[in-house]
């Protein structure tokens, strides 16, 4: 952002929206692979997640940002399945280290934080649009 344009409601609220959007992608990716297998720990699938950080523009006007998309820790789980084609040498494979329901309320948390910034830029539209018809 350019230090000459000063940021308005709009710009605090599709920068908010646009960070939502990433963790909401985040996490449609993990539950697309909550079930996947791997045929060793290392490759297993691992839950991501974006990590924001405070952007303080000037004293009173902050936004937020998205500092860097993280792997989680969770481990894979280790399960014996001999038949499997990706079955190692002792007929275990690794399923993704993906808790779906966590992903289920990850996912409602931030398609509710991208809602409520609809809700502002529709207030703020609004707003300008009845004061533009009270200079009428």
């Amino acid at each position: 952002m350019s230090l000459d344009k000063p940021l308005n409601i709009f710009d605090i609220s599709g920068r908010a929206m646009s960070a939502q959007l990433v963790r909401l992608n985040a996490t449609a990716s993990n539950l697309a692979n909550a079930g996947s297998v791997s045929g060793s720990e290392g490759q297993a699938y691992r839950a991501i997640r974006p990590v924001f950080s405070t952007v303080v523009e000037k004293p009173g006007v902050a936004t937020v940002k998205v500092d860097r998309v993280v792997s989680s820790d969770t481990p894979a789980t280790k399960r014996h399945d001999p038949g499997h084609p990706l079955a190692d040498a002792n007929g275990d494979v690794w399923e993704a280290g993906v808790d779906s329901s966590a992903e289920l309320v990850e996912m409602i948390e931030s398609s509710r934080q991208y809602q409520n910034n609809v809700q502002v830029l529709q207030t703020a539209k609004s707003l300008i649009l009845d004061t533009i018809r009270l200079g009428k």
